[in-house]
């Protein structure tokens, strides 16, 4: 389906106590304001290390990011794992290990079926076993020289590296948990066929990681970002931590606009529902207006938020003409819009050796979508998010950290 957008609209011990008292006086120690737009580091430096790893994260807070992503899937015993997908196959080295050679299986994961290993067919203690593997080894070749080096983290020890560094380096070191698959994991089976998890396990079990470590509050410095809807609805019953609401989309059709298809069309539980509504309409005045009801922020692909043009140049100077040479001819309205509406929006995902859309030099795009006022990005290149910041119209702008788009209802 093809759908175009609207021309106006479109291993570390934890080392602070579980109480909420300690929680709150972490956000006295450090404060809750920033001065700028904000730079996460997607998957940690995924650019410059295996993505989820410590080693990852700790490199993306030395090159100054304000926020860490781990993206978070469940292991059998319900333990909270950061790797981008339930299929650990391409990430670690469960393939070099014969004791798990039998449970590589067919599963089907919003919709499309996969055969691989899947975290929650592993203990936490058996994933601990396994260690971390370039996922793109033909685009980043020196990332493989890590490859074998790192164990899988859990949220505990992504929480507790945020909170040494924020110590170390006398800045608030936030972080950006995604729940991946959560009608997915609800849906999974134990051998009995009963329930392995259940319904909102995931999200109560998020939550109660970290209001311990952080407190209910919109000033933590945390964002949980989903790409289903009623996760986040559920949430926002339930927390003032912020919640965001990402928008995908396949890909970008050779007129400029986007191509909706499954599994990238709608969020997967609208599937489940049978609600026809897709992504694109969720940026739409009234799509807005719904989300704002439970979330703080938006998270649309890039693409979204810019208008472009096809004028035959190559931009990117590879011999081709593709969608990564369009000339970007302003923003489609989007970004304004959720701002009058009082949502944030973070963007993604920006990298210097792939994906440019529109620009040829990685951190002039960063700038340029900083400049129209952006409010965030996810890049796998922190250096560069930090230098795109740095120098975009708006490094210095008024931005607080607590602002919110939603009323808790309880």
């Amino acid at each position: 389906m093809l759908y175009n957008l609207p021309a106006a609209a479109v291993s570390l011990a934890i080392l602070t106590g579980p109480g909420t008292a300690a929680a709150h006086s972490y956000h006295r120690d450090h404060g809750t304001m920033q001065t700028s737009p904000l730079v996460i580091g997607h998957r940690g430096a995924a650019g410059y290390r295996p993505e989820h790893t410590l080693a990852g994260y700790t490199l993306a807070i030395e090159m100054g990011v304000d926020f860490i992503e781990p993206d978070l899937v469940l292991t059998k015993d319900g333990q909270m794992i950061a790797r981008h997908e339930p299929m650990i196959g391409g990430t670690t080295d469960v393939a070099n290990h014969p004791e798990f050679a039998g449970r590589k299986t067919k599963r089907m994961v919003d919709g499309v079926e996969y055969e691989d290993w899947f975290a929650s067919d592993f203990t936490l203690a058996e994933i601990k076993t396994l260690r971390a593997r370039e996922r793109l080894p033909q685009t980043r070749p020196a990332n493989t020289s890590y490859d074998g080096l790192y164990e899988i983290p859990t949220l505990e020890e992504v929480i507790a590296l945020a909170k040494q560094k924020s110590r170390e380096t006398g800045r608030t070191i936030g972080i950006y948990p995604e729940i991946k698959h959560s009608t997915y994991h609800a849906d999974l089976k134990a051998a009995n066929r009963r329930p392995l998890f259940g319904r909102n396990f995931f999200e109560n079990k998020l939550l109660a990681k970290l209001h311990a470590a952080y407190g209910d509050s919109a000033c933590a410095p945390v964002f949980i970002q989903s790409f289903e809807v009623g996760n986040l609805q559920y949430l926002s019953r339930k927390t003032d931590i912020r919640l965001v609401q990402l928008i995908d989309a396949d890909d970008v059709n050779a007129d400029g606009s986007l191509s909706l298809v499954p599994p990238y069309k709608q969020p997967y539980d609208f599937v489940k529902a049978g609600d026809p509504r897709t992504f694109a309409d969720l940026l739409s005045e009234t799509g807005l207006d719904f989300v704002k009801s439970y979330a703080d922020a938006i998270g649309p692909w890039k693409p979204y938020l810019v208008k472009t043009v096809a004028d035959g140049v190559d931009r990117t100077g590879d011999g081709s003409i593709d969608l990564h040479d369009r000339r970007v001819d302003g923003s489609t309205g989007v970004l304004e819009m959720a701002h009058d509406k009082g949502l944030q929006v973070h963007s993604w995902t920006f990298r210097n050796d792939s994906g440019g859309y529109g620009f040829a030099d990685p951190q002039q795009e960063m700038s340029y979508y900083y400049d129209l006022g952006l409010d965030g990005l996810f890049t796998d290149f922190p250096d560069t998010g930090v230098a795109a910041r740095d120098a975009s119209a708006n490094a210095d702008s008024t931005f607080s950290q607590c602002r919110r788009g939603r009323h808790r209802e309880d």
